[in-house]
């Protein structure tokens, strides 16, 4: 068992200026992601569970070996630096616009793309909005939900929540949607079964060349991602999500998020809402 290397501040590992400008370039030439010195703080604890998980004293020696070994360990360096902060129907105006989106511009069926899917509240509120929106259990409706960390997406596949996480619900929305575990499982709740199989749970990188999908998609949700992305960045995610979206369709984006600086691909259409530049 190796010695405990404190610093002179009482940390754990040694981790100086040089470790910390070596994890801002990493993850953002990996994940696109911009980290402000503010985060300094927030790279050292989350960072050092694996530092300790493999049994290292140094960052340095951590940020090598992710670099010598990315198969090995470069998924775990990008999930603990994401951040997966969601709930359900946050910012739920857009909600409303997409259930009238779906009623009166997609009334065959529609196809939605969650591409920062975290823990799953988002997809599942997806997943109800067209249940509501089509009056169905199974609304013709197909959502793929993506995200750059694979251990969010093991949890949304689950489905399973602390129940204090649908208290904001109403009672019928909680009743029709949700099943409450007891038991064992008191505490807890489920998404039901219905909604899981509207959904498919995938990872993807958002800084890839090419996403693999056919696209024609009637609304993308890209929604508090673009906020850890420097403007050129954004632009880049952009030109590759804008082709994606239907003539017709809708790019939602989170509420600090703005495009004007690529009016080229989208045009603002609603709060936080656009649609890809020269269609309808």
């Amino acid at each position: 068992m190796r010695p405990s290397a404190r610093t002179s501040d009482d940390r754990e590992f040694t981790f100086d200026d040089r470790d910390f400008r070596r994890v801002c370039k990493m993850i953002r030439e990996y994940a696109g992601i911009h980290l402000h010195p503010h985060k300094r703080d927030m790279v050292y604890s989350r960072l050092a569970r694996r530092v300790r998980a493999l049994d290292l004293d140094r960052f340095g020696d951590y940020l090598d070996y992710v670099e010598a070994d990315p198969d090995a360990e470069l998924q775990g360096f990008i999930n603990a630096l994401t951040t997966n902060l969601t709930s359900f129907f946050r910012e739920s105006h857009h909600f409303d616009m997409l259930a009238d989106h779906l009623r009166t511009q997609c009334r065959d069926g529609a196809s939605i793309w969650c591409n920062a899917a975290s823990t799953g509240e988002e997809p599942y509120t997806l997943a109800i909005t067209a249940c509501e929106a089509y009056g169905t259990m199974t609304p013709p409706v197909r959502i793929l939900a993506t995200d750059i960390d694979t251990n969010v997406l093991q949890t949304a596949a689950r489905g399973v929540y602390p129940v204090e996480r649908i208290n904001g619900l109403s009672l019928q929305r909680r009743r029709q949607f949700f099943q409450r575990g007891s038991g064992d499982n008191a505490g807890l709740c489920r998404v039901k079964r219905e909604l899981q199989a509207l959904i498919e749970f995938r990872p993807l990188n958002l800084l890839d060349d090419d996403y693999g999908l056919r696209g024609g998609f009637d609304a993308v949700f890209c929604r508090n991602v673009m906020i850890y992305f420097d403007k050129a960045t954004q632009y880049q995610v952009l030109s590759r999500i804008a082709p994606l979206i239907a003539s017709d369709g809708l790019l939602f984006a989170g509420h600090s998020e703005s495009f004007g600086h690529a009016h080229d691909l989208v045009t603002a259409c609603g709060r936080t809402t656009y649609r890809p530049a020269g269609r309808k």
